[in-house]
C-alpha cells in the first residue's frame, strides 16, 4: 500500500506520524503549495488543469494508494485522483462518500469542494456515488439550495445521513436506497437510528460494483474528536471505522485568500476556531487509525 501526501496547505507535513502509521510499501509527497490558494474552495478551469498536468509530472499514483489532501476546502481536488484510478482501470467502481455535506450542488462553480460529487458522476467508470453521514443543514430545502435531486432519484446517488430530519422537498422524489418519499418530504434512513449492522448491510447492498473507492472528509466526525474548517457532523470515529485506492480531507488550515469573493464565501459557510496545538495533534492522531483501518480493510479482501 502506498500513502501519497498532497501538499496544498502545508497541514499534512506538519503531520510526521503518518509515514510511521504503516509499513507502506512506499511513501510520496506531491508539492501543490504554490496552486492551493488558487485551488482553495473552488478553481477556475485553468487552475485545475494546472493540477492534472502538476499530478502527470509527479506521476501521482492512485490505484493501491491513500491520498491525504488537507483542507476540505480542496474536496473536489479528489476527482482529479478518482479520474486516474478510473483511467487506470477498465472496471467501474463505486465512490462512498464520508462527510457532514453532500458536496452535490449544481449551482455552484465547475470546481467546488460543495459541488464535486456531480463531476464524479460524470466520469464514465462510476457506477454509483454513495454519499454516508450528513447531519448538516444543506439537506434543509435541498430543492432551494441546488442539491442534485436528480441524481438521487435516479439510483446514481445514494445518500444515508447520520441523523437528519425529513427534508421538504417541492415535488415527488421517487423511493431509493436510503430514502423514501412521504407527504411532500423525503425520508431519510438516519445511520444512527436502529441497528448499525443492519445499515451496513443495506449499504453493501446497495454497491453495484467490486471496486470501491473510499473518500473521507473528517467533518463528518464530532467536533470533540477532530478539528476542521468546517462544521462538523455527529458520526463518531468508531463508526466511521466500521465502514471501511481512498483519499482522506478535512484537516484544520488557516486560509488567506486573496480572492475576495471566496473571503465572502468562507466567512458566511465556515464557522471561526481558536485552535489549539493538543487539536492538530489530535487530527493527526485521527489520520492514523483512518489509514490503519483501510489498509486493514484493503488487506482483509
Amino acid at each position: 500500500m502506498h500513502l501519497q501526501l498532497l501538499d496544498l496547505d502545508g497541514s499534512l507535513v506538519a503531520q510526521p506520524t503518518l509515514r510511521e502509521a504503516l509499513p507502506w510499501d512506499s511513501v510520496s509527497t506531491v508539492e501543490l503549495r504554490d496552486l492551493g490558494p488558487r485551488l482553495r474552495l473552488w478553481s477556475r478551469q485553468r487552475t485545475f488543469d494546472a493540477l492534472r498536468a502538476r499530478l502527470d509530472a509527479a506521476q501521482a499514483k492512485s490505484v493501491g494508494t491513500i491520498t491525504l489532501i488537507g483542507s476540505g476546502d480542496f474536496h473536489h481536488v479528489a476527482v482529479a485522483i478518482i479520474e486516474r484510478a478510473a483511467r487506470a482501470v477498465a472496471a467501474s467502481f463505486t465512490i462512498v462518500h464520508i462527510d457532514n455535506h453532500p458536496d452535490w450542488v449544481r449551482l455552484a462553480p465547475r470546481w467546488h469542494c460543495g459541488s464535486w460529487v456531480n463531476r464524479a458522476l460524470r466520469i464514465p467508470q462510476i457506477a454509483r456515488v454513495m454519499t454516508l453521514g450528513v447531519c448538516s443543514e444543506d439537506l434543509v430545502r435541498p430543492d432551494w439550495k441546488g442539491g442534485n435531486l436528480a441524481a438521487l432519484e435516479s439510483g446514481k446517488l445514494v445518500l444515508l445521513p447520520w441523523r437528519h430530519a425529513p427534508s421538504r422537498v417541492g415535488r415527488h422524489i421517487a423511493d431509493g436506497y436510503g430514502h423514501r418519499y412521504v407527504d411532500r418530504h423525503i425520508v431519510w434512513e438516519n445511520l444512527a437510528d436502529g441497528d448499525f449492522a443492519a445499515h451496513l448491510a443495506t449499504l453493501v447492498d446497495a454497491i453495484p460494483t467490486q471496486a470501491v473507492w473510499i473518500t473521507i472528509d473528517k467533518d463528518v466526525l464530532p467536533e470533540h474528536e477532530v478539528t476542521s474548517n468546517w462544521d462538523q457532523g455527529e458520526m463518531p470515529l468508531a463508526r466511521v471505522l466500521e465502514i471501511l485506492g481512498a483519499d482522506i480531507c478535512g484537516e484544520y488550515a488557516p486560509a488567506g485568500h486573496a480572492n475576495w469573493f471566496k473571503r465572502i464565501e468562507a466567512r458566511m459557510d465556515q464557522p471561526r476556531r481558536a485552535v489549539t496545538a493538543a487539536d492538530l495533534a489530535q487530527n493527526e492522531r485521527v489520520n492514523v487509525a483512518l489509514l490503519r483501518a483501510i489498509a486493514g480493510a484493503e488487506d482483509a479482501a
